[in-house]
């Protein structure tokens, strides 16, 4: 024990990102497909508010549509900052994150859900990964060019760097 006592549930719930998640069915989806809640708040039966802690790696879906079809069609992969640390403001995550991707329109995030499957099929949890594929796979789809996939090997590569890393 380091003598120190854990910080009171305002000081650590301030530390959290906070992500709202909404679910209207078939006009408002906001949904996480992957990440390791700190905690979670259910509001009511369509709202709840996901929190991560410093760090961790999620990925948060939207979607929403009005009487014409689709209006957004967004993943966003982020990393949970520090507090004090500088982020990117992304809409319904407080105060922001770190993107590591950010894709619109169906065909890019059905690429990226594609990728994250990919992922879980070689027996790897998607927030696990190495935050560089996330970044690469947003170039990729971002510049039209098919990324490469993630292979355990790279996985294992960023493992022993984030143990040298830490």
């Amino acid at each position: 024990m380091n003598g120190r006592l854990p910080a009171p549930p305002h000081r650590r719930a301030a530390s959290l990102t906070h992500v709202e998640l909404t679910w209207i069915e078939k006009r408002i989806e906001h949904w996480l497909r992957f990440g390791h809640r700190a905690d979670e708040q259910i509001l009511d039966g369509g709202r709840r508010i996901s929190s991560f802690a410093p760090g961790s790696i999620f990925a948060f879906v939207r979607w929403a549509s009005d009487d014409l079809g689709t209006t957004v069609s967004r993943v966003d992969i982020v990393r949970a900052v520090e507090a004090g640390s500088p982020f990117q403001t992304l809409p319904f995550v407080r105060p922001g994150g770190e993107i590591l991707l950010r894709v619109d329109s169906w065909p890019r995030v059905e690429r990226v859900l594609r990728a994250i499957n990919a992922i879980e099929a070689l027996g790897i949890d998607p927030a696990d990964a190495a935050p560089e594929y996330w970044r690469h796979l947003h170039h990729r789809i971002t510049a039209g060019h098919e990324p490469r996939n993630y292979t355990r090997e790279q996985h294992t590569a960023w493992l022993k760097r984030r143990q040298v890393t830490s």
